[in-house]
């Protein structure tokens, strides 16, 4: 297996559910009142600052990751194992959130903060895999 096949299959995990939940999110906004409308943006461009610098970071140690591998056998060596347990954690986060029923409020401005931010990394991703080498410098 290849480190691009490594690359895009951590684009697809993360760009797939970024593009649903921004959908969702999307659908949220909808739903609510004009009156609400702007702190819900304003709690939106918080959250999607706070989430692009997070998982920048995070992009750039993964693909690190990926680049310092010899040679690749799994898909699983795309992240590390706390990166999987990560991801299995936001699921089921996700799904419970979904589960319990979430107010519009807090849905659309959440998820429109977290799904690009996602769909953001996911380009990341890609990019550094026609760079071979992370896009970002961790600090």
């Amino acid at each position: 297996m290849s480190k691009r096949y490594l690359y895009y299959t951590a684009c697809a995990i993360w760009g797939i559910p970024g593009i649903i939940i921004t959908a969702k999110g999307i659908y949220s906004y909808t739903r609510v009142s004009e009156e609400q409308l702007w702190w819900l943006l304003t709690i939106t461009a918080s959250v999607l600052a706070g989430f692009v610098f997070m998982f920048r970071n995070i992009v750039c140690k993964y693909s690190e990751r990926i680049e310092s591998l010899e040679k690749t056998k799994s898909l699983w060596q795309a992240f590390p194992r706390r990166g999987w347990y990560l991801i299995a954690f936001m699921t089921v986060l996700g799904i419970t959130l979904k589960a319990i029923g979430m107010p519009a409020e807090f849905t659309s401005s959440f998820y429109c903060g977290l799904g690009p931010s996602l769909v953001a990394s996911a380009v990341l991703f890609v990019r550094n895999s026609y760079n071979g080498k992370p896009s970002v410098a961790p600090k």
